[in-house]
């Protein structure tokens, strides 16, 4: 029997609708949810991504501001940016969008960003805070994937979970909130040695690499749930994750899809981290 498919066009429409609702509430009591999102720089995927996630905060009913800055704007500059906004009270979350050009340092311009408006939960005060339990906001993506496995009625407590991918944005802090619900996480990457073995014992496979369909079906354990985070355009245009769909769905007990699975999830995953930054900013006044 193939897999059951795990919609996150579906789920993240639901979760869309109680979004806009809350962001209603809010803006009739004079709080309207404002997100602030930065772009520098021409990177085709970027604009695509930044050009979504503004058009699902204005259909939520937020405040949405864009600032696009040229290729060569300097660091500087951008860090100026960035503490202007920190100090705007009517913007509640701020993203400056990943990869930056390479004369910029990443890791600074995340620090520089007021940790409390920091939804894309990167910054290292976010990060320590996940790792210890207690994050103010999780990051995006591992968030959303979440958030598919608890509303498909996934059991992680005693569940073998097997993340391939150890960056700071997905993998490692997939790894945590995984712990954190009970599962025994492997945490995998490029120097992992006999990768399909730990692919064969996951109950829960998240992956999340960037190379298009390197899991296969024979690396699955049947009826495991396969969380498929990467999204890679192939040379016909196609786009495709990193798991090869049609051997997996054979295997699998469930399975996302991409286009349609996780990435719908980590759009609406940053409304819900800038509507809970307004609401914590009202419980603290």
């Amino acid at each position: 029997m193939p897999a059951q498919l795990i919609s996150g066009t579906e789920l993240a429409a639901s979760i869309r609708e109680q979004i806009a609702r809350r962001a209603a509430e809010l803006t009739e009591l004079g709080h309207q949810p404002g997100l602030a999102v930065v772009l520098v720089g021409e990177d085709p995927a970027s604009q695509v991504y930044v050009r979504n996630k503004v058009a699902a905060c204005e259909k939520a009913g937020f405040k949405s501001i864009m600032h696009r800055l040229p290729a060569n704007t300097t660091q500087t500059e951008l860090l100026a940016l960035v503490n202007t906004l920190n100090h705007d009270d009517t913007i509640h979350g701020i993203l400056v969008q990943l990869p930056l050009p390479s004369h910029m340092d990443s890791h600074s311009v995340i620090e520089a960003i007021a940790a409390h408006k920091d939804v894309d939960g990167f910054h290292v005060s976010n990060a320590g805070l996940l790792m210890t339990g207690k994050p103010l906001f999780r990051p995006c993506t591992p968030y959303g994937v979440m958030k598919m496995l608890e509303l498909t009625g996934i059991n992680l407590r005693g569940a073998e979970a097997v993340v391939i991918g150890a960056s700071n944005i997905v993998g490692k802090p997939q790894a945590m909130l995984l712990l954190q619900q009970g599962a025994t996480v492997t945490l995998c990457n490029s120097k992992t040695k006999d990768l399909k073995a730990h692919c064969q014992r996951a109950d829960v496979l998240v992956v999340a690499v960037g190379r298009p369909n390197m899991v296969t079906g024979d690396m699955i354990k049947p009826g495991a749930v396969v969380i498929d985070v990467g999204i890679n355009r192939l040379p016909n245009g196609q786009l495709c994750g990193d798991v090869d769909f049609e051997s997996a769905k054979a295997v699998a007990g469930w399975i996302t899809p991409v286009p349609g699975g996780v990435g719908p999830m980590t759009i609406t995953m940053l409304l819900q981290n800038t509507i809970e930054a307004v609401e914590r900013r009202l419980s603290q006044h």
